[in-house]
């Protein structure tokens, strides 16, 4: 039984990121998708990590980002995501509880192993990703507890974990529990599920009515509509969803919540280091605010100030007081 009510509930990939900077010529040898991602097998990860320079581990995951920056911002959040029982299985719950987030989910014993994701940042501040998902492709609905996910205000899915059967049932048996408790489904794209033969069954759930919200970046919303303007993308998405939340990178971010559009330009940032991260921390603003029932445009901004200071440095974890910086 959960023990008090939650602002968010997130279910995703529990990956430990292992960081690294290199330069372009790396990138070009080895054929790596520059400033996307792509899924490596568990020999293919031992390799590339064998090649790649000094690293630092920290553990990510998109919604687990995205739950540390809740937490970062003053919100009552827990994840649910698989690990092994192995030594980034203990580092990640280690990191999450450290955070403040509630990390319950039991470990399962290897193999595979708990997930990572390589991550090579070039100088221009372009992270490119290689993800070999391990465990947390191993999700199965039994992982989740219906209690905790209806005491939650939001119940926050992940894209990255749609894809493979076993976590997307978890996640739609979420979903099916947090709208019988009258609680609100935000869903977080990603870039693979907006392509190939993906694309059909991600429109099928949005079309389902399954999100209420649902946040993507312009490249990815033009894939998965296959619009050719940016406004045709927001009207045909504002059809299934009651709230739409885009960011344009440099542009800022549109958002369309029950005929209500807000737009807002990007927070400034002195210095881009690293982009791991920042629609994961953008996505941590927009919720924090809402939870704080903050209007539409002030969601934008705090999701805009989040996703500033992750990029400022190194890693998709924040590092300054968010809650100082977003007034929450």
């Amino acid at each position: 039984m959960a023990s008090s009510n939650l602002d968010i509930v997130a279910i995703g990939d529990a990956i430990v990121d292992v960081i690294a900077t290199t330069d372009d010529a790396f990138i070009e040898e080895r054929g790596l998708p520059k400033g996307g991602m792509q899924l490596l097998t568990a020999a293919q990860a031992d390799e590339l990590y064998a090649a790649m320079g000094p690293a630092r581990e920290i553990s990510g995951g998109s919604a687990a980002n995205s739950m540390a920056g809740a937490a970062a911002l003053g919100l009552n959040v827990a994840f649910v995501g698989q690990i092994a029982n192995d030594q980034l299985g203990d580092i990640f719950a280690h990191d999450m509880l450290s955070l403040g987030v509630r990390f319950e989910t039991p470990a399962m014993q290897a193999p595979p192993p708990t997930g990572r994701c390589l991550i090579l940042v070039t100088p221009d501040a372009q992270r490119t990703m290689n993800t070999c998902p391990g465990a947390s492709h191993e999700l199965t609905p039994a992982a989740l507890d219906p209690d905790l996910i209806r005491s939650a205000s939001v119940t926050f899915l992940e894209g990255y974990l749609w894809g493979p059967e076993r976590p997307r049932a978890a996640m739609l048996e979420a979903a099916k529990i947090a709208h019988s408790a009258g609680r609100t489904v935000a869903f977080t794209l990603s870039e693979s599920l907006c392509i190939g033969d993906r694309r059909e069954g991600v429109r099928g759930m949005i079309e389902a009515k399954t999100a209420d919200i649902l946040f993507g970046n312009e490249d990815e919303v033009r894939h998965l509509t296959g619009c050719g303007t940016f406004d045709d993308c927001l009207a045909q998405l504002s059809k299934h969803v009651k709230t739409v939340v885009i960011t344009r990178g440099p542009q800022g971010a549109v958002a369309v919540a029950n005929g209500e559009r807000a737009e807002i330009a990007a927070a400034p940032v002195e210095r881009i280091v690293d982009t791991t991260g920042a629609g994961d921390l953008f996505a941590a603003g927009f919720l924090a605010g809402r939870c704080r029932g903050r209007p539409l445009k002030a969601c934008l901004e705090t999701g805009s100030i989040a996703a500033a200071e992750i990029i400022s440095h190194f890693g998709a974890r924040p590092e300054a007081n968010l809650r100082e910086l977003a007034d929450l």
